[in-house]
This record gives structure tokens, C-alpha cells and sequence, in this order.
């Protein structure tokens, strides 16, 4: 005799929303990355690793206009990578979590092993290109 029609439903529910949690951790994770994803956001977070830094102070480091670094700053504090309060007039930025230089550093160590693939991957595998849809980088 078979399992009961309640338990197999009542299974099926269970890992449908165990997937979906799981697609829920996938994208936040992804969105937890593409932060990183821009050169200016990574080089302001590497000022600010050594540091507590005020926005001119990143401006003068990152060498961009201000209202660039205030969206960068928004967009870094907005995923926790970075805090910020008030001295004074001031707002000063410091890290927000202990674990983005231990992420920072083992992304720049991985990069180093792998050196030139991050050259060869656009990052664009959703945009099917001239090789009729397959993966662009299926070869490397």
C-alpha cells in the first residue's frame, strides 16, 4: 500500500517552500554580490576597510564626483557592507560587519589564482550571443 494522499501532498508543499526559501537566499545572495560588482563601490570599500572615512575623504580617494560617491556610499550602506553616523556636521562611514574584509580579501585572493578569467567573463550570461544561444563562456 502506498503513502497516504495527505502525506505525500503535505510533503510536496514542504519542499516546494523549502525551494522557494532557498531562491529567496539565492537572490538575496546575488544582490549581496552585485554591490560589489562595481569598481568604484570595491574601492570605496577598501578605503573605508582601513578606516572610518567621511565622504570628501572618499571623494578625494576615489577621485569621482561627490554625488557619484554619495550614491555609492547609499547603495553600500543600503546592503550593510557599511555604516554610517554623525559627527557634527560630518557623516562617517565605517564597515558594518567584520566579515566583508575577510570577503573582500578572499575575493581578491581567488581573483589573483584565476588570473585573466575575470577578463574573459563579461558577467552577461543571460544575453544569448553570436554562438546561437549557448553559453558564451562554456569553452573556457
Amino acid at each position: 500500500m502506498g503513502p497516504a494522499p495527505v502525506l505525500v501532498r503535505t510533503a510536496v508543499i514542504t519542499a516546494a517552500r523549502q525551494a522557494d526559501s532557498g531562491c529567496a537566499h539565492t537572490d538575496a545572495a546575488a544582490r549581496f554580490f552585485r554591490a560589489l560588482s562595481d569598481p568604484t563601490r570595491l574601492k570605496l570599500l577598501e578605503f573605508i576597510l582601513r578606516g572610518e572615512r567621511t565622504c570628501p575623504e572618499c571623494v578625494g580617494y576615489a577621485g569621482v564626483s561627490q554625488s557619484r560617491v554619495s550614491v555609492q556610499l547609499a547603495c553600500l550602506t543600503a546592503c550593510g557592507y557599511v555604516t554610517g553616523h554623525r559627527d557634527g556636521r560630518r557623516l562617517r562611514y565605517r564597515v558594518g560587519d567584520p566579515r566583508v574584509a575577510d570577503l573582500v580579501v578572499l575575493a581578491r585572493a581567488v581573483a589573483a589564482d584565476h588570473d585573466g578569467v575575470p577578463d574573459r567573463c563579461s558577467g552577461d550570461h543571460a544575453q544569448p550571443g553570436p554562438m546561437l544561444g549557448r553559453n558564451r563562456h562554456a569553452d573556457l
